[in-house]
């Protein structure tokens, strides 16, 4: 299958389980991979990308014989999101491009992924060995960064492991390396039972498989025409890449964003939901059981027809829970962590947070001294996005997104666990209807689990944050056009 469409809503990329030791390199006559018997149309394909069934981007993935020979393959994967955020059309093109051996469960061998516009300019051009991976990390303006990864499982069958699960019959899984974050997650694909179809008028039948990643946890479901050509790739009922000829993919919407996603509400919250301490309660439809799981700030409780009602609380971290900074990770370490976007252990992000900070002990009053600094010195502007730590810290402008991913940072810099929020807080358009907005904010472990919104300078925040994921996950997927609200109190 296309990895393309999973990429770009982050739901994950493809794996298959025939991991196998490195073989004799390919000469005439050797066995061929999986990957290069199935049935695909002829220089690519081309994809429409629809949310909400609004085209808000497309994308082209193509795979064949690297030029010259026989013996390796080449997978690329391009792709192309634009859309009015806050006023501004923003657009974000990716491209990944990977070579493996050709031969069953041939290795991969090198890669370069890019990523361009929205979010910023980056270039990870990386080299296979058995031994590990090296990846040279290029940004306009900065020195090359050299960053040394473990050693790859991924395999040619990866480069379309839909179609090869098909062809072998049988359930996969395996592990990949992910293009955004450079982690290997494992990945599995079920053979769906056939569908009868009548795309044009012409009455089909479509070959189906389900995929989960365990990075994402979101089925993406393919179909396939009788000629292996991809139909259709759904990541949830409105989310979905659909097979266009090119001129017809390229064609986009004009949409704006925050309006198509958001969730109406009945009616306003009451003040105290914005207070702290405070409260708020909603009664959900369409809100799967994995997201209505108690926490610390939210309470759930099932009602007849298929409905639940959550109860948020906003409250100060309580002073017996408090503690002195380094805490260790209730999760273990991930909480803590550096990775390629949260670039905790880089120099200037370790000392702006000391700077920030100071001499502050107290795990709480650290972390509400920088969530207030980065409220008050990174400017709210829809438009600038950056997916990494430093790239914040040079523009010091951006959304929720950025203010969150900065907050964040300077915490792990300083020993306090912290992790991103994804969710939907109130708020009103130009238009006035009360809505929940899709936002993003933080939680530090503090003693106790508090949640800030440094975007919206809360030391404590309001009751009318509903969180449903983390680090933006792509989890979150299965609710946008789905999630309703019938009451707010």
């Amino acid at each position: 299958m296309p990895r393309t469409a999973c990429s770009l809503s982050a739901c994950a990329a493809l794996a298959l389980a025939v991991l196998t030791a490195s073989g004799p390199a390919l000469g005439q006559g050797a066995p061929v991979s999986d990957v290069m018997r199935v049935a695909r149309p002829a220089g690519g394909e081309y994809f429409g990308l629809y949310m909400l069934g609004r085209k808000v981007g497309y994308s082209h993935i193509s795979l064949d014989y690297v030029p010259g020979g026989k013996d390796k393959v080449r997978f690329q994967d391009m792709a192309v999101i634009r859309a009015n955020v806050g006023g501004r059309v923003v657009e974000r093109r990716s491209t990944d491009t990977r070579v493996y051996e050709s031969r069953p469960g041939g290795r991969l061998l090198s890669f370069v992924i890019e990523h361009h516009g929205d979010g910023g300019d980056q270039v990870l051009e990386g080299t296979a060995t058995p031994t590990g991976v090296t990846v040279i990390r290029k940004r306009p303006g900065l020195p090359n960064e050299i960053l040394t990864l473990k050693p790859s499982r991924e395999v040619v069958e990866d480069a379309d492991q839909v179609r090869v699960a098909l062809l072998q019959k049988r359930t996969v899984s395996g592990i990949v390396l992910d293009a955004t974050d450079l982690q290997n997650y494992r990945v599995t694909t079920t053979v769906l039972p056939p569908m009868e179809a009548a795309p044009g008028g012409a009455k089909v039948t479509l070959q189906r498989t389900s995929t989960i990643s365990e990075k994402e946890q979101v089925p993406v479901e393919c179909s396939l025409a009788p000629d292996g050509k991809v139909m259709e790739i759904k990541f949830s009922t409105q989310m979905l890449a659909r097979a266009e000829p090119e001129a017809v993919a390229k064609r986009l919407d004009t949409v704006e964003l925050f309006g198509l996603v958001r969730v109406v509400l009945p009616k306003d919250p009451p003040a105290s939901a914005r207070t702290v301490p405070g409260k708020m309660t909603m009664v959900m439809s369409k809100l799967p059981a994995r997201f209505a799981r108690d926490n610390e700030r939210q309470k759930f409780r099932k009602l007849p027809r298929d409905q639940v009602e959550v109860t948020i609380t906003a409250q100060p971290p309580r002073a017996e829970k408090r503690r002195a900074r380094p805490l260790a990770d209730p999760a273990g370490g991930e909480n803590l962590k550096s990775t390629l976007a949260v670039e905790s252990d880089k120099r200037e992000v370790k000392e702006l947070a000391k700077k920030v900070v100071g001499d502050e002990k107290d795990a709480y009053a650290a972390a509400e001294k920088i969530s207030r600094w980065v409220h008050q010195n990174v400017e709210s502007v829809y438009g600038f996005s950056a997916d990494r730590t430093t790239d914040v810290m040079r523009q010091m402008k951006g959304d929720c997104t950025e203010h969150a991913l900065l907050a964040v940072s300077l915490l792990r810099a300083i020993g306090i666990p912290a992790k991103r929020v994804d969710g939907v807080i109130y708020q009103k358009l130009g238009d006035g209807v009360p809505a929940l907005m899709w936002h993003e904010w933080i939680a530090a472990y503090v003693g106790e689990w508090v949640h800030l919104d440094p975007t919206w300078g809360q030391p404590v925040a309001d009751a009318t944050h509903f969180a449903v994921g983390e680090e933006t996950n792509a989890e979150i997927a299965l609710l946008i056009g789905e999630l309703q609200v019938t009451d707010v109190r």
